[in-house]
């Protein structure tokens, strides 16, 4: 049964690519791989799948740089980063450059395919008009974006979630753990100051001063709570 969504397999490793392609058409995805650094962007940004499936190494250039370079040229979708165990890499620098999830080889089948159905579930857009409105702004979860005084301004998928969640819980107290489960998913690999992060980034594109926000307030020890008033 096809689910109509696509997943880009970028493992250079050939058995292993094989037997993720497999596993994936087997559970109704379809697939587009490629085992090159310098092809996977063209493939990625042409092809434009869903989620894509990304190894840490590669020849002709690595994950992160793909990674980095697929955002910067618009590219919103899931990224999960495929690492081997014993490459130390920095995660919350990582997910700078955009990376959705990880999961570590050898990974297990079931696991994997476990976390692509919880991505999906989490951030691919579902087809609902609805709008929200606070202040002088207005948000389209469905394509992403604020707009502002005429202007439209860009969200990440992650950023989305998270202003999403909060205006449809406006004046409530919001633990991190809560926010970090409705955003991610359950995920051993996110942390507060990875959620924290990505909340800095959105006040700086919701808020006139993101240094004394008025709509996302922090709740000192707990989390943060969404004020939704006019501003003066």
């Amino acid at each position: 049964m096809s689910k109509e969504i696509t997943v880009a397999v970028i493992e250079d490793d050939e058995n292993l690519r094989f037997l993720v392609r497999h596993r994936l058409e087997t559970e109704g995805y379809n697939v587009v791989q490629t085992g090159d650094g310098n092809e996977a962007e063209k493939l990625i940004l042409e092809k434009k799948p869903d989620v894509v499936l990304l190894d840490w190494m590669l020849p002709g250039k690595e994950g992160n740089e793909i990674c980095e370079n697929i955002r910067k040229a618009g590219f919103e979708n899931i990224v999960i980063m495929m690492t081997a165990k014993s490459q130390d890499i920095d995660k919350i620098e990582a997910y700078s450059f955009g990376v959705t999830d990880y999961i570590s080889k050898p990974f297990n089948m079931d696991v994997l395919i476990a976390m692509i159905e919880n991505k999906v579930r989490f951030f691919l857009p579902k087809n609902t008009p609805e709008i929200y409105h606070f202040g002088k702004t207005e948000h389209q979860p469905n394509i992403h974006s604020l707009v502002r005084d005429g202007k439209k301004i860009e969200l990440t998928i992650l950023e989305n979630r998270i202003l999403l969640h909060f205006l449809q819980n406006v004046g409530k107290e919001i633990t991190r753990e809560e926010l970090m489960e409705v955003v991610w998913g359950y995920s051993s690999n996110v942390n507060t100051r990875t959620l924290d992060m990505h909340v800095v980034r959105l006040r700086k594109k919701i808020e006139k001063n993101p240094d004394k926000p008025y709509y996302l307030q922090t709740v000192r020890g707990l989390g943060y709570r969404f004020v939704d008033e006019e501003e003066n």
